[in-house]
């Protein structure tokens, strides 16, 4: 007598209906989600070629950034570019007032860390009003 069985079947997984279900859900969400560039960062540019029509009583603290990165604060040139010597000497011009106008003068080759310090300086030290100033484009004809 022969006990072995003639055909050894491999069990298997029919994987079939899973696959078409998980299309179907690939699907549905691809169709029910917004496509929306939430991560990139918009920015909407300033127009500078407008003269401010309000004027604002009262001298204005400026604080320049030169090319090498160094600070001026009303035209006196700190010892340092440090943020602790930037803040000392806000603190000195401008007392307890922080709702008085700081200008922002940065030189066009002064590189983005150093306004960007001076701005979160003047940011820590709860002045609300800062302006940076710019120049009014030239038409491009004119040297």
């Amino acid at each position: 007598m022969n006990l072995k069985p003639r055909r050894h079947e491999e069990p298997e997984i029919n994987v079939v209906s899973l696959i078409d279900v998980v299309l179907l859900l690939v699907v549905f969400f691809i169709l029910s989600s917004k496509f929306t560039d939430e991560g990139r960062l918009r920015v909407h540019l300033p127009q500078a070629s407008a003269v401010p029509t309000q004027k604002v009583s009262g001298e204005p603290l400026v604080v320049s950034v030169t090319q090498q990165g160094s600070y001026l604060v009303n035209q006196h040139e700190l010892i340092n570019s440090s943020p602790e010597t930037l803040r000392a000497a806000l603190l000195k011009e401008a007392g307890s007032n922080r709702g008085m106008r700081v200008t922002l003068r940065a030189d066009a080759r002064a590189t983005h860390q150093s306004v960007i310090t001076a701005m979160d300086v003047l940011g820590r030290l709860g002045f609300v009003e800062v302006n940076i100033a710019t120049v009014k484009e030239e038409p491009a004809g004119k040297p």
